[in-house]
């Protein structure tokens, strides 16, 4: 069991046995007694709950001090308790993704007649620290100014997220550093496979043959427009809003000898002049950030960059209706916080839609559906994968970001493994056409192709 995490227990005055009484009972209260958790608590003091199956648990949830269980829990939402652990006020040793199903029992707890009165009137009691430690314990979250998913905003929200550094995501991220859902095949390979297998599969599904141009659409640090250059032979266009990210992106590419047919350029993918066409388009991981509000905006302009007859491949999140009513859904987000902690600290502006929204928005644009695969399960190995990677390099990431950033990382991609283990949340990879003037698109009649054999040498599909 992976042990990524600082001991928070060392050099702290512990506090009167009181004190961790009367968090035993709050831990009670939002978790139950020891004997039905999954997770053991071990308090500032160092005794320990166990969870009384006489295994060892998933994770032990550390405590820092009484004061800071008070924090984690005023008032008892995701957010703060996310907080707690960002801060440090909390620590979480062994699997992190568990802690993630351990936060959905305590929300289904709350929900209990009279369960939320009771938990306050033990918090309220418990001590507050000293100011000098609150102060010291808080974190600033990405605030972003101006009018949301205005080009000026979206462009702070991007760099907000993605320029933490190129070093800190190479840590983790595979050797092409692709940051989206890898592809597996067969489930056993490692994340580099993975990663050269969800590329491959775009390409196939975009039917890429060479001289093509291809605009990628938030091309990260440039892994696709590299590989379809290269194994393709298509002239390939990624943009993005972060310097950072075009600045490897290109380096790459000219350490590649791809040049000539290959560049990545920094560019808000509504800029591009009118009469701009692509043969194919592509969208990976990017319709996250664009926000309920302009997704007909953002299928309009996709459309118009996609010439008659050729295609559009969307490959984003999309959150399940299975999440419940929409009010019912609301109310957990304004009464639990839920998603806060994703919008406040890793995500800011980002919203997740249903995918039956996402396709009346491209249909409504001119596109038409022609193919529609869930990756969801992919998408929870690879998050794994990630986690295990940023643990592994825990040392190094907290020298490049600082402990924080990397507990926001942690916490992060282990909570959506969970999100998309228990079906909250999904991968949609919607392969789109805009017809022509005949309403012709270009588009084999069955998916065979996508599936035949790989690339020839000389890098013309073999279909």
């Amino acid at each position: 069991m992976t042990q990524a995490s600082i001991d928070l227990t060392r050099d702290i005055a512990p506090r009167s046995t009181s004190d961790v009484d009367a968090a035993r009972v709050v831990m009670e209260l939002i978790l139950g007694p020891p004997a039905e958790r999954i997770c053991a608590v071990r308090y500032w003091d160092g005794s320990v709950d166990t969870t009384g199956a006489g295994e060892r648990p998933p994770f032990t949830l550390v405590l820092r001090s009484a004061g800071a269980l008070r924090r984690m829990l005023s008032p008892p939402t995701e957010l703060r308790m996310a907080e707690a652990y960002i801060r440090g006020d909390v620590d979480i040793e062994g699997q992190i993704e568990f802690a993630a199903a351990v936060g959905e029992e305590v929300r289904k707890r709350m929900a209990r007649p009279g369960a939320l009165a009771r938990l306050v009137r033990h918090v309220v009691a418990l001590p507050h620290d000293d100011p000098a430690e609150r102060a010291r314990r808080r974190r600033d979250h990405l605030g972003l100014l101006g009018r949301r998913h205005s080009r000026a905003r979206d462009r702070a929200a991007v760099r907000s997220h993605y320029d933490v550094g190129n070093d800190f995501y190479a840590l983790w991220l595979d050797e092409r550093m692709v940051y989206s859902c890898a592809y597996f095949p067969t489930g056993q390979e490692d994340i580099n496979a993975a990663q050269e297998a969800k590329l491959d599969l775009l390409c196939r599904k975009l039917r890429l043959a060479p001289g093509e141009r291809l605009l990628d659409i938030g091309c990260g640090w440039g892994g696709l427009v590299r590989f379809a250059a290269a194994r393709y032979g298509v002239d390939a266009l990624g943009i993005t809003l972060s310097e950072r990210q075009a600045e490897l992106a290109n380096a790459r590419i000219r350490a590649e000898g791809l040049e000539e047919n290959c560049r990545v350029e920094v560019r808000d993918y509504r800029e591009f002049p009118r009469g701009t066409e692509f043969d194919k388009v592509v969208s990976v991981g990017m319709f996250e950030h664009v926000g309920r509000s302009r997704l007909p905006t953002y299928f309009h302009e996709a459309a118009r960059l996609t010439k008659p007859g050729g295609l559009f491949l969307n490959h984003g999140i999309v959150r399940s209706l299975g999440t419940g009513p929409m009010l019912q859904y609301l109310t957990r987000r304004a009464l639990w916080r839920e998603g806060a902690f994703v919008s406040r600290y890793v995500f800011p502006d980002g919203e997740l839609v249903p995918l039956d929204f996402a396709l009346h928005c491209a249909e409504k644009a001119g596109l038409e559906a022609r193919d529609v695969e869930t990756l969801r399960e992919h998408y929870t190995l690879t998050l794994r994968h990630w986690v295990r990677r940023l643990e592994k390099a825990r040392v190094r990431a907290e020298s490049l970001v600082g402990a924080q950033t990397y507990r926001v990382w942690r916490l992060y991609m282990a909570a959506s493994a969970h999100a998309f283990e228990t079906g909250k949340i999904s991968l949609a990879q919607v392969l789109l056409a805009r017809p022509d003037a005949h309403g012709h698109a270009h588009v084999p009649r069955t998916r065979a192709d996508i599936y035949a054999a790989a690339p020839t040498a000389t890098g013309a599909p073999a279909w």
